[in-house]
Formats: structure tokens, C-alpha cells, sequence
């Protein structure tokens, strides 16, 4: 029997603590695959990333399911998924696209390569003049500033011309500043699901009334999405530009622009969410395609 570690963390895996508030989106993910690994003769682990290197005998292939504090332990991750590799584990997805997509200045490489991104100043620190000079240069009322290497808006700024903080305000990391799109409020953020490189579905992510991060932890909403054909090419051609080989699963999140162009904002490929409630199917494709590496 093949085995396939799912990498959690203190903070998802139940029973180790003092849970995240989003945890119970592990639980989600878990009952969705674990049947269909089953059927298929996978044997399903789930381990603490941060476990001993013994804890991994017998895996054959590890998904980064829900190892969500990996942007505060960047480096031992990172050095963790190196040391698997070196065992003969199959990691998924592989090192060398978690070390460029930790760190949101791969938003860069997409643009290069074609990608319709949302215009960002990338800088070691924020201040609060340096968030009025962001907002003259994109000649907008409000700015997002959020960190180079972070997820699930943690830590994320959204500032207004009229309410900056004091002078002596820092952002406190290395950041991205971004101008607010109102789309996020008025239509919500469209995300698609790829499972070896095929969307497998996608779905409509709302902030709750008054918030713009569309995050459960935040309270938001989710739903299905039928995407039109030009709305599931332009997410396609996204993952096209990544330079790596078709990751296992991967997660492209876009925002619409005022005149209707979808704007890439993120590309997860460490350890996305992957929204089963939405994909009924989600489970069956992510065995046939890990069927497919080991």
C-alpha cells in the first residue's frame, strides 16, 4: 500500500492544543480525501510537520495540507521539506516551488512572464509617509499592504488617505502595497482549484459586511462558481507561467479589475486551502493524480 503523509500543524491538527480558528477547515479536507485515498488504496497519515524525521518512515509522498504557521518557522520548513526530499519522499509540491512561492515577489516572475497582476510597490519597510507616497503613485484613497512572505491576510494593513497611522508607524516587515479594489466588496474573489494541472472547480469568496478579507477566520463566505470559458483560460494561463513542472494542486485567486480584467493575486502552491465543500470531486481527483507520482 502506498502511503501519503498530509503535513498539518500544532494549530490544525486536533487534540495538540489550542486550535486556529480556521482549523475546522482541516477537519473539511481530511473527510473529503480520506475516503477516496481509501478506495484507491492510499493510505492516509497525518503528521505534524515539525515531527521527528522518524514519524515520515514508510511515507511515500507528503501533501503540505495544512501546515498554515509555516510563514513564522520559514526557514526549518523549508530545511524540513529539503530533508524529506533527501530521504526519497516525494514532496508535494516540491521544494524548489515552495521556496519561490513563499515569497510573494514570485508575483513578479508572472508579470514577466505576461500575467495581468494588480500593480504593487514592493519594499523592505512600510512607514506611514511611504504609505502616502504608495497612494499618490497609484493615484488612489486606499492602499493594502500585507507581508512579502505571509498568508491568510495575517498581519495585513488596509489604510485610507484620510486616516493614516502616527508618524512614527512601521509596518514591521518586508511588504507589498497594493491599491484596494473595490471589486473585492462588490462581486468577491474568484478562486480556481487545480488538481495536476486540470481545474477541478472554483468558487466565489465574499468578505463579510464591512471587512474586505475574505479569510472564515474574518467571516467570510464562500460559494460555488461556474466559471464562463474566458474566466477558466485566464486562470489557466496563469499556471502556465509558473516556471516549475505542473504542481499537484494549486490554487489561483483573482480579483477583477474596473474595466472587467481578471488580476491574478495570489498563485498558492505551499499548502492552500482547497475547498472541498465547493469540489465534491476533490478527493477522486487528488488520488488519480498522486496515483500518477508514485
Amino acid at each position: 500500500m502506498t502511503t501519503i503523509g498530509f503535513l498539518a500543524c500544532e494549530t490544525t491538527l486536533p487534540g495538540a492544543g489550542e486550535r486556529r480558528g480556521d482549523a475546522f477547515e482541516h477537519d473539511l479536507m481530511i473527510r473529503a480525501i480520506e475516503p477516496a485515498f481509501v478506495a484507491a488504496d492510499l493510505d492516509l497519515r497525518i503528521i505534524d510537520w515539525e515531527a521527528e524525521l522518524a514519524a515520515f518512515d514508510g511515507v511515500d509522498l507528503v501533501m503540505l495540507g495544512t501546515a498554515w504557521n509555516y510563514q513564522d518557522k520559514h526557514d526549518a520548513f523549508l530545511t524540513k521539506l529539503d530533508a524529506l526530499a533527501e530521504r526519497g519522499i516525494a514532496v508535494c509540491n516540491c521544494p524548489e516551488i515552495v521556496r519561490w512561492n513563499a515569497t510573494k515577489t514570485y508575483l513578479r516572475d508572472l508579470a514577466e512572464a505576461g500575467a495581468q497582476t494588480i500593480p504593487t510597490l514592493w519594499r523592505e519597510e512600510v512607514t506611514a509617509k511611504g504609505a502616502l507616497e504608495a497612494m499618490e503613485t497609484f493615484d488612489c484613497d486606499r492602499i493594502v499592504v500585507k507581508r512579502q512572505v505571509g498568508a491568510g491576510a495575517l498581519g495585513q494593513e488596509l489604510l485610507s488617505r484620510g486616516s493614516l497611522p502616527d508618524r512614527d508607524w512601521t509596518f514591521g516587515h518586508p511588504a507589498m502595497l497594493q491599491p484596494f479594489l473595490p471589486a473585492i466588496a462588490e462581486e468577491g474573489e474568484l478562486s480556481f482549484i487545480f488538481i495536476g494541472g486540470e481545474l477541478s472547480h472554483a468558487l466565489l469568496k465574499r468578505p463579510a459586511d464591512g471587512d474586505y478579507r475574505i479569510q472564515s477566520l474574518y467571516g467570510g463566505r464562500e460559494s460555488v462558481h461556474q466559471p464562463s470559458p474566458e474566466e477558466a483560460a485566464a486562470a489557466s494561463t496563469i499556471l502556465a507561467s509558473i516556471p516549475f513542472e505542473t504542481p499537484l494542486y494549486a490554487r489561483i485567486d483573482m480579483l477583477r479589475d474596473t474595466d472587467g480584467t481578471l488580476l491574478v493575486m495570489e498563485a498558492e502552491m505551499i499548502e492552500p486551502y482547497l475547498y472541498p465543500e465547493q469540489g465534491p470531486e476533490l478527493g477522486e481527483r487528488l488520488a488519480r493524480a498522486i496515483a500518477e507520482r508514485v
